[in-house]
């Protein structure tokens, strides 16, 4: 009996370790199958990858080894489709011919080729900043908040933004959260606000000031602060007419000449008596009638 039990013991034990075998070859074909080569990526030859500081280009994408047959192919900038620039023919090239580069036509361009799965590449159009007001001048209220607003265009947009007051010739720095200024900034935007405005303090010219890696930009804002009776002057001026208009007429009628009063009566009681002399004559034509 001991010897059928370890003869059986031993049969187990061989199935157990045949098991494991099977169980790591099993292993080593999926991690095998991870490496199977499936044929050739997809490749997209851009020309140029770059570009700036040209003043116009032309883009072109070259698709190779693509996935599926190619249904048509379209251009995008900034993630916005290119309407004028997509084609249903299975071609493997496109392009898009930018004639006027400037900080308007600067970004991201992606050309798109429309297979399963879409292919697609990108191609850098740099620019130097643009910074531009929102308004060239701005109105507040004495007491009351100002803000100001300047908005940049380009690719790639401004890293850093400075806010000036324009002192005669000289500028002098805004710093953000100091006094009653406040600075709110994005890429493509900047924002100072002023609190509690003064006549006397901030009128004037202030400066914007955009940088990118490919330079500096800046615009000039005006501001103008009216007092806070600025709304009643219009009609305090109807008032004032008003006032003059009355009084004109009041001392017109009180300096007119006593001479012209009395002939204004004479002449209204003037026909009456004319009247009465007619009637006189008819009473004595017909008294000689009679006679």
């Amino acid at each position: 009996m001991s010897g059928q039990n370890r003869n059986g013991g031993a049969e187990g034990e061989r199935i157990k370790k045949r098991k494991a075998l099977a169980t790591d070859a099993a292993k080593c074909c999926k991690i095998s199958d991870m490496f199977v080569s499936k044929g050739p990526d997809p490749l997209i030859e851009a020309e140029p990858m770059e570009v700036y500081n040209q003043t116009s280009a032309v883009l072109s994408c070259k698709l190779t080894d693509p996935p599926s047959t190619v249904k048509g192919h379209y251009w995008m900038r900034n993630g916005k489709v290119i309407e004028s620039s997509k084609h249903n023919l299975p071609t493997l090239y496109t392009e898009h011919t930018l004639a006027k580069i400037d900080s308007h036509s600067g970004g991201l361009y992606e050309c798109v080729f429309l297979s399963e799965p879409e292919v697609k590449t990108t191609i850098e159009v740099k620019t130097a900043p643009l910074v531009s007001a929102y308004k060239r001048s701005e109105h507040g209220n004495e007491k009351d908040k100002g803000v100001l607003v300047c908005v940049s265009y380009g690719y790639p947009l401004p890293t850093d933004w400075k806010w000036y007051k324009l002192e005669g010739e000289d500028k002098t720095a805004i710093t953000n959260g100091t006094d009653r200024y406040e600075i709110k900034s994005t890429p493509n935007r900047t924002t100072l606000t002023i609190d509690n405005l003064d006549i006397a303090m901030d009128i004037g010219d202030y400066i914007c000031d955009g940088t990118s890696e490919f330079g500096s930009t800046s615009n000039k804002v005006h501001l103008r602060v009216r007092s806070r009776l600025a709304a009643l002057w219009p009609f305090l001026g109807i008032v004032a007419e008003v006032i003059i208009l009355v009084s004109i007429i009041f001392i017109y009628e009180k300096t007119r000449k006593p001479d012209e009063i009395n002939d204004d009566d004479d002449s209204g009681s003037a026909p009456l008596k004319s009247n009465a002399n007619t009637d006189h004559k008819n009473k004595d034509v017909r008294q000689r009638n009679s006679n």
